[in-house]
C-alpha cells in the first residue's frame, strides 16, 4: 500500500504552517502588509522551497514592496525556520507572488456580468 504524502508534502505543508506564525508573529515591519502564505513548492531533495503568498486588497506597487521587504528578511525567517523544523539543512527560500486569487476574482467578476447580460437580453 502507497503512502498517500510523500515527505516534500509533508515537510512543505509543515513550513508553510510555520511561515504563517513567523510572518505574523516575527516579521516586524511596519511596511508589511497583510501577507497570506497560499502554497509552498518544494523540491525534491529539500533544498529550496518557493513560497508563494497573497496580499489582501493590494495593488502591484503594494505587492512589489512586500516582496523586496520578505526578500530583505529570508534570513531572518530561515534561522527562525531552522529552529522550528526537525530538519538538517533548512531550504533556500524563494517568495513569489501568488495571483490566482486576483485572477479569480476577475474571472467570476466577468462571468457574472456576462450572466446579467444574458438575463435582461
Amino acid at each position: 500500500m502507497p503512502r498517500e504524502f510523500n515527505r516534500s508534502q509533508r515537510v512543505s505543508s509543515q513550513i508553510q504552517r510555520e511561515l504563517a506564525i513567523i510572518l505574523q508573529s516575527g516579521v516586524k515591519d511596519p511596511r508589511l502588509g497583510f501577507v497570506t502564505v497560499s502554497d509552498v513548492d518544494l523540491s525534491q531533495d529539500l533544498s529550496v522551497a518557493k513560497v508563494y503568498f497573497t496580499v489582501l486588497n493590494a495593488d502591484a506597487s503594494v505587492v512589489n514592496d512586500n516582496l523586496t521587504i520578505l526578500n530583505q528578511s529570508i534570513p531572518f525567517i530561515r534561522r527562525e525556520l531552522g529552529r522550528r523544523l526537525r530538519m538538517r539543512n533548512c531550504p533556500e527560500i524563494r517568495f513569489l507572488f501568488d495571483d490566482s486569487v486576483e485572477r479569480g476574482m476577475r474571472i467570476a467578476e466577468l462571468i457574472s456580468d456576462n450572466n446579467s447580460d444574458n438575463d435582461i437580453g
